[in-house]
């Protein structure tokens, strides 16, 4: 999905672990430079969160990919994707290759033909994910790696639990992380990791500005360097 292969749209792969900052980032340099923006993590909640609904068995490959094949973009903007139960069952079902498999036409398409609400076709994608720089878009104009050490990671996900009016120990959302960061850089399916030419961003010490400005330079250097 480089410049060339995406009809000369430019796409903006952002990947990291959870609560690394990535989200608000790849929505930030969306708005900023007038792209479409898709969190594919709201994928893999969609179809973790039809699971629980059927009463489906997150245990179960199979029923986890039916599941992906009819999960559709009306669905990501519910917000009881967000839950803690909806992510720990995403994560775990985002490990079957067949789950993913579903799922890779939907991401690939956005990156290639980005719309506005009203359908009309913009300039370039922001995706942020876990395997967009390595599986869904290797040709991205731009990768971009986000990271923090897990503690700083688990702390911000504390603190947006409790905003929300959630109980959290922060203990507990270190534990639940660190085995989430396992399963999710450990898997065989497009495990958790840098594209070989990524540019990784530790987040840790930075906050939402301060990643937004790192980025921003990358982009615009990298952008500027492709044409």
């Amino acid at each position: 999905m480089s410049r060339s292969t995406a009809k000369g749209r430019i796409v903006i792969a952002i990947d990291g672990p959870s609560a690394s900052g990535k989200g608000t980032l790849a929505h930030r340099i969306a708005e900023h430079l007038g792209f479409a923006v898709l969190d594919t993590g709201l994928l893999y909640r969609g179809v973790a969160k039809r699971l629980l609904e059927s009463g489906g068995d997150p245990g179960d490959a199979a029923a986890a990919a039916a599941a992906a094949r009819a999960v559709t973009a009306a669905e990501l903007r519910d917000p009881a994707l967000r839950s803690e139960q909806v992510g720990e069952i995403a994560s775990r079902i985002a490990a079957y290759p067949a789950v993913r498999q579903a799922l890779l036409a939907l991401q690939r398409d956005f990156a290639a033909n980005p719309l506005d609400i009203n359908g009309n076709p913009l300039p370039g994608a922001v995706l942020d994910g876990r395997d967009i720089g390595t599986v869904i878009c290797p040709d991205a104009t731009v990768k971009i790696f986000v990271t923090a050490t897990t503690e700083a990671r688990a702390a911000r996900r504390h603190k947006e639990l409790l905003d929300r009016g959630v109980a959290s120990i922060y203990a507990r959302v270190l534990q639940d992380m660190e085995r989430r960061d396992a399963r999710d850089s450990g898997r065989v399916a497009a495990p958790t990791k840098p594209a070989a030419d990524a540019v990784v961003i530790d987040s840790t010490a930075l906050d939402a500005d301060g990643v937004f400005a790192a980025a921003l330079a990358i982009i615009l250097e990298r952008i500027d360097g492709a044409d």
